[in-house]
This record gives structure tokens, C-alpha cells and sequence, in this order.
């Protein structure tokens, strides 16, 4: 019996290799995170959150669940028995029978029937890959665009700030006789214009928080976690694998199912026999006799050959050969717009983050510094404060917009699910 030494040395190496293995595993995780191939593990939380608690979810739940139950279906038999009893009483004569009689199903309807609905349980887990892509896709969008209200919300305060720091000045100079009358009015028309503005960048992040929530969002989602644009990716210039994407996996699977509803059509048009065997007793007066008797019946499709069934699936299957190619050739120009457009937003962003013009505190002391020193005029300082702060506002904007072309580029190359942590997920 192993002593109880033993036993805890055994038991603390245990939890050493346990705590070895979760930092290792944490540790992965961060460095995905840092090199952009996860998102950050706050907006994966959230997310999956969201998403299980969307009615979206439950549609996809139900959708996959009816899929299985279909399949099911299709795989049992066809036919069940069937019990017959069969009494007739003429005068002094009577005659009692019993039987029981099965369809055969000898043309593999079953089967048919079976390989179909498999199908079409493909096309529906492929469906729910789509459904949750673009769940994700809306969620980050909405995220982005919060965001990005959040901080154009925040910029506006900086530039109220700013303009009614000015006008104060400005009925200081006026009062001092440094400037003129003029001057002080367009510094006041700056701070009033600077409200109405505010006004509308906040009506706007209003309208931003209700299209996040609903797709389940939360604002406190927005301030608990910034975006990490410097850790996206460069773009690859290979273009994905189109068979890999849900979309072609919806159309293909729904060719081949409208195939094997061909098959499905055809075998319906060959007639199952009905195979019986049913016994009994004959009573004829005094004498009576066991009697026992085999049938077989066979319908005959000759008022309904079934005919016109086969050539609407058949050409419900050449509709869906014809829209899986369609999928296909747009799934290759998608992924190479994508793939530019994501290329060319983050190249802008790289570029606006260089710039020295981008740094509003900076210019904007600069400006005032050269105004109370006379080498700028209050309209030119204003114009130009207003350049700098329209150029961080369209500095948000266009950050925002390399989420959202990201996020089309992980969906272009298969890999949103992924990147958002919704791959395991129903």
C-alpha cells in the first residue's frame, strides 16, 4: 500500500503539471491574441455570450435538431405490417380468418430517401455555420461602430472644450481691446456651432448602442475593452480555400441533395409489391376445414405514372447545380475585393497613425500658442483647429472601417468563426 508521503508527492506533482499546462495554454492563447489570429479573450466572452443568448441561437438549436429528426425519419422503414381479420357468416356456412401482409420495399426508397435527408442535414449544419458567421460579423461591426461613436462622442467634448476655452479667452482679449468685436462673435459662433455638432455625434452613438444591443451587444462591452487595430495582420494575397467557406458548402450540399431527390423521384415510380399471409377455419354445416392462403399485390401506375415528379426534381436539381457555380464565382470575387479593400484601409490607418498632423493636443496648443502671440487671426485659428479636429474624427472613422473590412476578410477566408471563438460553439 502506497504511504501517505507518496500519495500528497504524487498528488502535488499532479497539480504541477496541471498549473504547467493552463499557463501554457494561457500563454498561447495571449501570444494569438497579440498576433491577431484571436480576437481579445473580453470580446470572445461577450460574444459567445451574446450569442447564446440571441433568438438566433434557438432558431439555429431548432433548424439542426428538425435536420436530425429528418434524417431519422427517413432511415426508418417505409411500410409497417398490417393485421387483417376477416369473419363472414351465410346461413349454416362460416368462415373466420386472420392475416398479417407487408409492403416490400424492393426498390431502395429507404435508402434513397435516407442519402437525401443526409444531405440535407449537411446543407443545414452548413447554414448554421453561416448563421453564426454573420451573427459574429453584425456583433463586431456593431462593436466597431460603438466604438468609434464612443470616441467621436469624446473628441466632440475635447473640441467643446476647446472652442469655449476660446470664447472665454476671447471675451477676455475683447474686454482687454485686443481684439475686435468681430473676432470675439466668431469665437462665440465656434462654441455654439461646436454644440449643435455635439448634439449629433451623441444622437449618433445613440443610434450605434441600439444597433449593437440588437444583436445582443452592451455598451459596457465598448468601455471595458479598446481596439487593438495595431495587432491586425497583414492581409494574405492567397486566396482562400472556396470549397472551406460555408456558403459553398450550403450550395453544394443543396445540389447534391436535389441530386438524390432525383433519385428519390425515380424510385418512386416503381411499384411495391404487398406480400400477405393470412389463415383460418372453414365451417361448412357439419363439416369444417383449416384453410391457409398467400397474396400479392402490386399496384399498377397507370392513371398516375409519376412521371411529372421526376422532371420537376430533376430540373429543381439543375437549378441548384446552376446557383452552387453561381456561389462559387461570387465567393471568388468577394475574396479578392475583400482581401483589397482590407489592404488598402489598413495601409490609410497605418499612414494616419505616422502622421504628426493626427496629434489633436499637440496642434491644438500649437495654434493657441500662435494666436495669443498675434501670427494667427481668430478665423484662421478656428479653420484650422476645425481641420485638426475633423481629421481625429475621420481618424476614428477609418478605424472603425479596418474592423469592418477584417472582419469581411476572416469571413472571405473561413476564418471569422475562429477568430471570434464561435467555431465549437452549436
Amino acid at each position: 500500500m502506497p504511504s501517505f508521503r507518496s500519495t500528497r508527492q504524487c498528488t502535488v506533482a499532479c497539480l504541477a503539471v496541471a498549473i504547467c499546462f493552463s499557463n501554457v495554454a494561457q500563454g498561447a492563447s495571449s501570444s494569438a491574441e497579440r498576433d491577431g489570429s484571436l480576437a481579445p479573450l473580453a470580446l470572445r466572452s461577450a460574444l459567445q455570450a451574446a450569442w447564446q443568448q440571441h433568438p438566433r441561437f434557438r432558431v439555429t438549436e431548432a433548424e439542426l435538431s428538425a435536420a436530425n429528426a429528418r434524417r431519422d425519419a427517413a432511415g426508418q422503414p417505409l411500410y409497417n405490417p398490417e393485421l387483417e381479420f376477416n369473419s363472414n357468416k351465410e346461413g349454416p356456412d362460416r368462415t373466420s380468418t386472420a392475416g398479417v401482409s407487408l409492403t416490400l420495399d424492393l426498390s431502395g426508397k429507404r435508402r434513397a430517401r435516407s442519402e437525401a435527408a443526409e444531405s440535407r442535414v449537411d446543407q443545414a449544419v452548413a447554414e448554421a455555420r453561416v448563421r453564426r458567421r454573420e451573427f459574429a460579423r453584425q456583433w463586431f461591426n456593431g462593436w466597431a461602430d460603438l466604438l468609434t461613436a464612443t470616441q467621436r462622442v469624446g473628441i466632440g467634448e475635447r473640441r467643446m472644450a476647446l472652442v469655449t476655452r476660446f470664447a472665454t479667452l476671447a471675451d477676455k482679449q475683447y474686454s482687454a481691446d485686443d481684439i475686435s468685436g468681430l473676432e470675439r462673435d466668431l469665437a462665440a459662433l465656434a462654441r455654439d456651432e461646436a454644440q449643435v455638432q455635439q448634439s449629433q455625434l451623441e444622437s449618433e452613438r445613440s443610434d450605434a448602442e441600439a444597433r449593437f444591443r440588437a444583436v445582443g451587444g452592451a455598451g459596457d462591452t465598448v468601455t471595458a475593452t479598446v481596439l487593438p487595430t495595431d495587432t491586425l495582420p497583414e492581409p494574405t494575397a492567397t486566396a482562400a480555400d472556396i470549397e472551406q467557406l460555408p456558403d459553398w458548402q450550403v450550395a453544394h450540399a443543396a445540389a447534391s441533395a436535389a441530386e438524390r431527390e432525383v433519385v428519390v423521384a425515380r424510385r418512386n415510380r416503381i411499384a411495391d409489391p404487398t406480400l400477405g399471409v393470412n389463415g383460418g377455419r372453414i365451417d361448412y354445416g357439419s363439416f369444417s376445414d383449416n384453410v391457409i392462403g398467400v397474396t400479392l399485390r402490386v399496384p399498377l401506375f397507370v392513371r398516375n405514372s409519376y412521371g411529372a415528379e421526376v422532371i420537376a426534381a430533376q430540373a429543381e436539381a439543375d437549378a441548384a447545380e446552376a446557383e452552387s457555380e453561381r456561389v462559387t464565382l461570387e465567393l471568388s470575387t468577394e475574396n479578392r475585393r475583400v482581401i483589397e479593400s482590407y489592404a488598402i484601409s489598413r495601409t490609410a490607418w497605418d499612414r494616419w497613425q505616422s502622421s504628426r498632423g493626427t496629434d489633436v493636443d499637440r496642434r491644438a496648443d500649437l495654434l493657441e500658442r500662435l494666436w495669443r502671440e498675434g501670427e494667427l487671426s481668430t478665423a484662421d485659428y478656428l479653420l484650422q483647429l476645425k481641420q485638426t479636429l475633423d481629421t481625429a474624427l475621420a481618424g476614428a472613422e477609418l478605424e472603425a472601417r479596418v474592423w469592418r473590412n477584417y472582419t469581411d476578410y476572416l469571413a472571405a477566408i473561413g476564418q471569422l468563426e475562429r477568430w471570434s471563438g464561435l467555431e465549437a460553439t452549436p
